[in-house]
């Protein structure tokens, strides 16, 4: 009887284990219905928990030029979004939609580092599937607040310049890792507390509480991307601040910007040195 049990566990837990981290990562990536792929996002990293998950590697790596997304927000240059005033409701949904659009864009890029990058440590996967859930989150507080408000994600146009740099780094992890959490995300921690200052101003403390939720939880991806970074550095025999500083001549020319927020810098992992001479390049 008690072998019969164990033999029936047996064959759930390898059946379970058949569906591919990559194949589930891709759909949930090219997924383009917001809710569905927000419940694909948090059911795979749970699956990911329960290690019902294999990393069988038979899916190949197709260049990801347009990832899952609804038809709208329309995509606009930067120039070309209108800046609204904060003290009117239609102003606080538009920024809100603003950070709602990054931290949707951010499920993808989570989602998409997971799948791109093979025959890495178990941790590394572990570590951008709690980023994309946790993105994923973030996402859902943004929303929900719009909807309170009265607008959807979708009413406001946005830029779509974060995953372009996923485009242009698709090839290599240690660009990946070093532009996209190091440079655009990094910038949101720079940010975020003007942000958070701005709507307590106006009285919108619901929205400033979700702002301090995603900052918190930003510092630890900036941090979990400055690990993975610095891990690709020591594979290829290379200091992480000085290629840093020349992956963003090269990419990035001119385009560092300040003021940092140190603390939080330092928290995800930068040098006081390095943002010495971070802060010399803005």
């Amino acid at each position: 009887m008690i072998e019969g049990l164990f033999l029936c566990y047996l064959a759930h837990t390898m059946q379970a284990k058949s569906e591919q981290l990559f194949k589930a990562a891709y759909q949930a990536l090219m997924c383009g219905d917001v809710a569905q792929k927000r419940a694909m996002t948090k059911r795979l990293y749970e699956n990911w928990q329960a290690g019902l998950l294999s990393l069988d590697d038979e899916i190949p790596v197709k260049k990801t030029i347009n990832p899952g997304r609804p038809e709208k927000p329309e995509l606009v240059l930067p120039r070309n979004l209108t800046q609204r005033k904060l003290h009117t409701k239609e102003g606080r949904a538009a920024l809100i939609h603003a950070v709602a659009h990054i931290e949707f864009n951010a499920i993808n890029l989570a989602l998409d580092a997971v799948y791109r990058f093979r025959e890495l440590p178990e941790d590394y996967y572990a570590d951008w599937l709690q980023v994309a859930s946790e993105e994923a989150y973030h996402f859902s507080l943004l929303a929900d607040r719009l909807e309170k408000l009265g607008y959807h994600y979708g009413d406001f146009p946005a830029h779509n310049g974060l995953w372009e740099m996923a485009v242009k780094t698709d090839d290599d992890l240690l660009k990946r890792m070093a532009l996209v959490p190091r440079v655009f995300e990094a910038r949101g921690l720079d940010v975020t507390p003007g942000m958070i200052k701005k709507f307590t101003s106006v009285g919108d403390h619901e929205t400033m509480e979700i702002l301090k939720i995603i900052l918190r939880d930003e510092v630890g991806h900036v941090r979990i991307g400055d690990r993975w970074y610095r891990w690709a550095c020591e594979q290829e025999n290379l200091e992480p601040e000085e290629t840093f500083r020349k992956l963003i001549n090269t990419f990035l020319p001119g385009q560092v910007r300040g003021p940092f927020y140190e603390e939080a810098r330092l928290q995800a992992g930068f040098s006081k040195q390095e943002l010495e001479k971070l802060q010399s390049m803005s």
